[in-house]
């Protein structure tokens, strides 16, 4: 089940005729004239409401001689709130697609002919820069002070402050002048 598809379902039971009729078809399959009169209400009302939920696929209807009948979608129903909960996203794919598309909007603003033109001010700006310098670096490897400036200033001139940063983000750790990259 798709997000979009619980969000449906989710709309449609908010509505109180709606959970009530839902309520109704539990004790069996039953036409638009019946369901009205049980729930005092006018036949076009609950015509619209099981628009509703059949859009949402809670109930199904099928025609017998001059009426519709309704009965409930009892998969659906038995669905349990955390596999509605747990089901596949489309919207985290398209967030991890936008995420990705601003990553390299800000590496291509930022860095030209691998070195990073100035440090960015805005610091989601700055922490996708140096991200991208830590590629430089291999996760767990020892790397002394004169070797890590080294790396860094191939990269951008003030290797001081990128240093600092980068220690101060959790991205480098200092122990003494030793340095070891963590993510």
């Amino acid at each position: 089940m798709t997000q979009e598809n619980a969000l449906k379902i989710f709309k449609s039971l908010s509505d109180m005729s709606r959970l009530r009729i839902v309520q109704s078809l539990t004790q069996g399959d039953m036409y638009t004239e019946l369901l009205a009169e049980r729930l005092e209400l006018t036949p076009s009302t609950v015509s619209f409401h099981m628009k509703k939920l059949e859009e949402a696929g809670l109930v199904v209807s099928r025609k017998e001689q001059y009426y519709t009948v309704y009965s409930l979608n009892r998969e659906l129903l038995e669905t349990s709130l955390f596999d509605v909960a747990s089901s596949e996203t489309e919207q985290i794919d398209e967030q991890q697609k936008r995420e990705e598309s601003y990553r390299q909007k800000v590496i291509n603003s930022f860095f030209k002919y691998g070195k990073l033109q100035s440090i960015p001010v805005q610091r989601k700006k700055k922490l996708i820069c140096y991200e991208v310098i830590a590629e430089n670096f291999i996760p767990g490897k020892v790397y002394s002070e004169k070797q890590l400036d080294e790396i860094i200033s191939r990269i951008h001139e003030d290797y001081c402050t990128i240093r600092r940063d980068m220690i101060g983000e959790g991205i480098l750790q200092r122990n003494g002048n030793k340095y070891v990259r963590l993510k």
